[in-house]
C-alpha cells in the first residue's frame, strides 16, 4: 500500500473508529454534561467526523436538531450510516459553515481545533451561526504532553527514525494549551 492509499483508507471512517472513535465516544458525554446545555436546543457539531459527538448529543441532550459538518466524505458516509436522518449532515469546513446566522443554540467541536489552519477565523464562523447568548465549546487531545498513547507512539517513532520528528503531532498541533 502506498502513502496515498494509506491516507485514503484512513479517511474511510472505519480505521478512525477503530483507532480514535472508541475514545471519542467516551469523552463526548462527559463534555456535554460539563457544558450543561438544556433540552430542545439546536446543535451544530463542527468537524463531526464519524459522529461520536453528534451521537452523544442525540443520546444525552434531547435536542430539537443536530447538524454536523465535516470536510471528509468518508467520515460523513460513516456518520450517515450511523444516524440515517437523525442528524443533518453537510460536507463543509469550519471556515464556511453552510448554516444561517444565529441558527443554532450550541456549537461544539470535538478533536478538531488542533487541525484548523486559522482557529480564530473558525471561532468567528462558529460565533456567526450561534445565537447571541448561546454556547460554543470545543475539546482537543493534548498531543504535546498528556495523551500518553500518542506521546509514546511519537517518541518511539522518532527514536527509530529521527525524520519522524517533523510529523510529531505534539509539535505540529500545539495551539490548544490550558490557560493559566
Amino acid at each position: 500500500m502506498n502513502r496515498n492509499q494509506s491516507f485514503e483508507a484512513w479517511l474511510s471512517g472505519d480505521p478512525y473508529e477503530r483507532y480514535m472513535g472508541r475514545w471519542s465516544q467516551q469523552v463526548a458525554p462527559r463534555f456535554l454534561s460539563w457544558l450543561g446545555v438544556g433540552p430542545a436546543c439546536r446543535w451544530l457539531d463542527v468537524g463531526c467526523g464519524t459522529g461520536a459527538l453528534s451521537g452523544a448529543i442525540l443520546e444525552c441532550c434531547s435536542p430539537a436538531l443536530v447538524v454536523g459538518v465535516d470536510p471528509s466524505e468518508g467520515f460523513l458516509a460513516k456518520a450517515k450510516e450511523r444516524f440515517a436522518d437523525s442528524v443533518v449532515l453537510h460536507r463543509a469546513t469550519v471556515s464556511a459553515i453552510p448554516v444561517e446566522d444565529a441558527a443554532v443554540d450550541a456549537t461544539v467541536s470535538a478533536l478538531v481545533m488542533n487541525f484548523v489552519p486559522d482557529a480564530l477565523a473558525a471561532l468567528d464562523e462558529m460565533t456567526r451561526v450561534t445565537v447571541n447568548g448561546g454556547t460554543i465549546g470545543a475539546y482537543v487531545w493534548d498531543y504535546a504532553e498528556k495523551m500518553e498513547m500518542i506521546r509514546n507512539f511519537w517518541d518511539a517513532a522518532i527514536e527509530l527514525d529521527p525524520a519522524a520528528a517533523n510529523l510529531d503531532e505534539g509539535t505540529r498541533f500545539p495551539i490548544c494549551r490550558p490557560m493559566r
